[in-house]
């Protein structure tokens, strides 16, 4: 991968999917950005082998270790400013971060979420969609913000929950879109002028 662009840490706690797909946008050259750090909150995470194979440096976090959330703030952000990360993508991360965390990284903290958000936030979001009943849910990446998946929003993309979908067949549709939105609006942020008005993003193209 190149060594260029802007650097930026990627959190995750299981199989990294998220992770290879903003790898693949670096290398395709969609993406003017290099992963410094991967870091994980569980030791056995796969795709901690995966980014290991790939070259990419590795760091585990576990919250475990930790006797508060501040305290894991402050480490988690220690594992990411030591391997100068400026940007942090939360991909399949699967714990809140804090206040303390969220200040260290202003406004550069990117989440991917599988819901249109404000729509089912928290755990498990594709199959609360299910079960609700809707007929179309979908992907969304925002800001990060200390209250759950309560940041601006950065971009969405709708998926149609179809007659025949299981929670396991919607989930996979809901991630293929995870996988084009999450690199496509990091670059839109790394390389457009922006500002928050309020809850709202605003480009200026």
């Amino acid at each position: 991968m190149t060594a260029r662009g802007t650097p930026i840490g990627v959190l995750i706690s299981g199989r990294g999917s998220n992770l290879r797909a903003v790898a693949q946008a670096i290398t395709d050259g969609a993406l003017d950005a290099r992963i410094s750090i991967v870091v994980s909150n569980q030791p056995d995470a796969p795709g901690l082998a995966w980014a290991r194979e790939a070259g990419l440096a590795t760091a585990v976090v576990a919250h475990r270790d930790h006797a508060t959330r501040a305290d894991y703030d402050e480490a988690l952000a220690g594992a990411l400013t030591s391997h100068g990360a400026t940007w942090v993508c939360l991909a399949g991360f699967m714990r809140v971060v804090g206040p303390g965390f969220c200040a260290a990284f202003p406004n550069a903290i990117v989440n991917v979420h599988p819901s249109l958000l404000p729509a089912f936030p928290g755990l498990d979001a594709q199959r609360q969609a299910f079960e609700h009943g809707v007929t179309v849910t979908g992907a969304t990446v925002h800001l990060v913000t200390p209250e759950l998946d309560a940041g601006p929003i950065v971009a969405q993309a709708a998926v149609p929950v179809l007659a025949h979908d299981t929670v396991e067949t919607l989930r996979a549709r809901i991630l293929v879109e995870e996988h084009r939105l999450l690199p496509a609006a990091l670059q839109r942020l790394l390389t457009t002028r922006w500002s928050i008005d309020g809850r709202r993003i605003r480009f200026e193209e």
